[in-house]
């Protein structure tokens, strides 16, 4: 871009140059032509003729110049309108990552937030299902306990009637004992000989 400011800075001076010089030039025809149209004299009208030719070739040669600015000028704009797309990238550019760290380190500060609200969330729900757990087993076990208290409880009185029955029978007399006949006995016959 320094370079086409250069180049439009040095057509411009050309041209600015060159519009002082074809002023000159057409004063100068100017004074001729009107020397020429007193005198009629013949030296004078080609005098007269040669400042209006110098002068349109000066006139061209300012016209060639402005031609060579107005492109020197347009180069120029080319040139800043391409330094304001590269400006307008770089800076986009730049936005683009500055939005991708904020967006990395919001991510990583929800994340621990995520994880702490996770965390939170499943130790209540663990502590719950802990305490269900718990009172299931507590449920089972007091009734384990009353199935063996009940059984100790039957066991106790069995064997306190077991105790009662034989002090009862301790008091009593004993009876005598009918005596069996051989001949007729319960049960398996006796193998014979």
């Amino acid at each position: 871009m320094a370079k086409a400011q250069t180049s439009v800075d040095k057509a411009q001076a050309a041209v600015n140059d060159q519009a002082k010089k074809l002023a000159t030039a057409r004063k100068k025809a100017q004074s001729a032509k009107a020397k020429a149209s007193k005198s009629k004299k013949a030296m004078d009208k080609r005098s007269a003729a040669a400042a209006e030719k110098a002068a349109s070739k000066v006139s061209e040669k300012a016209k060639t110049l402005r031609a060579k600015l107005a492109e020197q000028k347009s180069s120029l704009a080319k040139a800043k309108a391409m330094a304001a797309v590269k400006a307008a990238e770089e800076a986009g550019k730049a936005k683009l990552v500055a939005l991708e760290e904020k967006l990395t380190s919001k991510a990583s500060s929800d994340l621990e937030k995520a994880k702490a609200a996770f965390e939170a969330k499943w130790k209540r729900a663990r502590a719950s299902a802990d305490a269900k757990k718990v009172k299931a087993a507590a449920k089972k076990l007091a009734a384990k306990a009353k199935v063996a208290e009940k059984k100790a409880k039957a066991k106790v009185r069995t064997l306190e009637k077991k105790e009662a029955a034989k002090a009862k029978t301790a008091t009593k007399k004993p009876k005598a004992k009918a005596k069996r006949k051989s001949t007729s006995r319960r049960g398996r016959p006796a193998k014979k000989a």
